[in-house]
């Protein structure tokens, strides 16, 4: 049995050239198929890693209670300066607590190669803001002076919007800013961000004298609990505390299950396209080699042995159709910046990233689509009449 199978899949192989154009668009047409499945995942894996790998376990991040996020949050000076004080934070090698209040406000800027405007978040920050992001340095140029209108922007910002060189001036609504420097924080959301100093956001925005979160150093990630109880004793607190590891994990969640939702049934509805140009090719194999298929049921070659054949066949040229939609989609969009719209309303900056787990997902779709557009004409192939070995050409 096994060696009749064998015989019948080679010469099924070797007979590929025979119908050279329908293979082909089969392969093509379930590349297409896991290229756009491969494309949303990659952009979904993309989106979770740039805000899950973003933040530190001994970062706190405060909020008003039940905010959720930044956008949302409003906190007074006096919280600021009673968080100062509150037990558990690291101090600097000066003594001074690392704590920064911050601003965040959401500007337009104008994305690069589309010309259309964009929501990206202007953060106002203090002088220990770069102390407590984790990898940051300054790439080109300084940091920004106390006081005057001057930005620093994240490594990715340049990339995704036009108008952001350095030493240029930029209009962001009524105000002129000019970008004093650019600075990385290894690939996390930070770098789609830019900076100034939080007095003058404060000032230009009306904002008074309140921010919207507090940063903090911890001595250790244990010592968030003492903060919260400290919070939780305090009246004049009511803050949502967590780990700014765990705030990013949060806010990636729900926009990269979005993006997964909408690319599966979009690859499923292309699927069936595709699985219909399976069928067509397999039926075609099938009708071609009919004086062969009944030759070899004569001879003593099973319809079993000849319907395994025709289904090796429909999966050799799915798995060929779901390696170039992989290896397509490798090349074309792994590593590639892009953005789209956050849970505070703004641009989040991150790149595509094509995983193995992706990868494997778009190759069980293949082999799904070679098995259903096979499995008819595989059954056909089974049941060949014997007379047809007489049919003339």
């Amino acid at each position: 049995m096994f060696n009749q199978i064998g015989a019948v899949t080679m010469i099924n192989l070797r007979s590929l050239h025979q119908r050279a154009g329908l293979s082909i668009a089969t392969v093509l047409s379930i590349a297409l198929v896991v290229g756009v499945l491969l494309g949303f995942l990659a952009m979904a894996a993309g989106f979770r890693q740039t805000l899950s790998g973003t933040g530190s376990e001994d970062v706190a991040i405060m909020l008003r209670g039940g905010s959720q996020a930044e956008l949302n949050s409003n906190l007074s000076a006096e919280q600021f300066r009673i968080l100062e004080t509150a037990p558990g934070i690291a101090t600097d090698s000066d003594g001074q607590p690392l704590v920064s209040g911050e601003l965040y406000v959401v500007v337009n800027a104008i994305k690069r190669g589309s010309d259309t405007e964009a929501n990206m978040p202007l953060r106002g920050a203090g002088p220990q803001a770069a102390a407590l992001r984790g990898n940051f340095r300054l790439l080109e140029g300084r940091m920004f002076e106390p006081g005057t209108n001057e930005l620093v922007i994240g490594e990715a910002v340049q990339s995704q919007y036009a108008g952001f060189e350095l030493g240029e001036s930029i209009r962001l609504g009524n105000n002129e800013w000019v970008v004093v420097g650019i600075f990385s924080t290894g690939g996390s959301v930070f770098e789609g961000e830019i900076w100034a100093d939080i007095g003058v956001v404060q000032n230009l925005y009306q904002r008074g004298s309140s921010m919207q979160s507090v940063r903090a150093r911890l001595t250790t990630p244990d010592a968030i609990e003492e903060l919260r109880d400290f919070a939780e004793n305090d009246p004049r607190l009511e803050l949502d505390i967590t780990s700014e590891v765990d705030f990013y994990a949060d806010q990636s969640g729900g926009m990269a299950d979005i993006i997964t939702y909408i690319g599966w049934p979009l690859a499923i509805t292309m699927a069936i396209g595709a699985l219909a140009g399976a069928w067509n090719t397999m039926y075609s194999s099938v009708d071609t080699r009919m004086r062969e298929i009944a030759t070899l049921r004569a001879i003593g070659f099973s319809g079993f042995a000849a319907a395994v054949g025709t289904m090796v066949e429909s999966l050799v040229l799915a798995a060929l159709g779901g390696l170039v939609g992989a290896v397509a989609t490798y090349l074309l969009f792994n590593g590639v910046s892009a953005s789209t719209l956050g849970s505070g309303f703004t641009q989040v900056v991150f790149s595509f990233a094509v995983t193995g787990g992706s990868v494997i997902a778009g190759m069980v779709m293949a082999v799904v689509i070679g098995f259903f557009g096979g499995l008819v004409p595989a059954i056909r192939s089974a049941y060949v009449p014997l007379l047809t070995v007489h049919r003339s050409e």
